[in-house]
């Protein structure tokens, strides 16, 4: 089907709808892979993010081993602020 709607798109006199087949076609590999596996690289490109946003915070650092430890307590999963304590 989606090949009948391209060719048919590719033959509008619609500039916009023209340009679109154009596109679907070029990307077309990637777009029936994702319908058929529902994944994407949205996490990867959010967990990139998250380290460059890191790295502009300790952009003053003085050495690379800082960065990286900045890296390790942001990503790590470690929580540094201890349970304060509840009266009796």
């Amino acid at each position: 089907m989606l090949d009948q709607w391209l060719a048919w798109a590719a033959r509008s006199r619609l500039a916009p709808v023209v340009k679109l087949a154009r596109t679907v076609r070029k990307h077309a590999a990637g777009i029936l892979a994702y319908l058929d596996t529902k994944m994407t690289n949205g996490p990867v490109e959010g967990f990139n993010n998250k380290l460059r946003v890191i790295a502009r915070r300790a952009y003053g650092f003085h050495s690379h081993g800082a960065l990286i430890s900045m890296l390790f307590l942001c990503c790590g999963g470690i929580e540094l602020a201890p349970p304060l304590p509840t009266r009796v």
